[in-house]
């Protein structure tokens, strides 16, 4: 099998055009360039009357980019925390039901008739002290 591919004697290569030209040609930065007429504005040098405004431009898109990043960030950790609180809301409801559970009367009886002490089924009474008994 050959090599089809050839190149036409006449055109020169691509890479070597882009290297002594400085641009692509017929790309889309070059056609830009070519609308706005960005040489014209710096054949007689950079212009500083514009700097403060350009520094001022560039001051608020870094300080747009930067909130943006906070507000992600901070939605973020609310997310996470919306989480965990969701983990801690389920664990204190089962906190709270084995407590339920294991403070009614039949478990503490049940619980505490390993120690001797049995539950008693007489009534309380009242006991009444007169003011000058005591």
């Amino acid at each position: 099998m050959e090599n089809k591919f050839k190149i036409k004697p006449g055109k020169p290569e691509a890479s070597s055009t882009r290297a002594s030209t400085g641009s692509t040609g017929s790309g889309m930065f070059s056609a830009s360039e070519k609308r706005l007429k960005l040489e014209s504005y710096f054949e007689e040098g950079f212009p500083v009357q514009y700097l403060p405004k350009i520094l001022f431009v560039l001051l608020l898109g870094i300080l747009y980019i930067s909130n943006t990043h906070y507000a992600e960030k901070t939605v973020r950790d609310i997310n996470a925390i919306q989480a965990e609180v969701e983990d801690l809301r389920a664990d204190y409801t089962t906190l709270k039901a084995d407590l339920m559970f294991a403070s009614k009367q039949s478990e503490v009886a049940r619980k505490v008739n390993g120690y001797g002490l049995k539950e008693s089924f007489t009534p309380p009474y009242k006991i009444v002290v007169e003011k000058g008994e005591y």
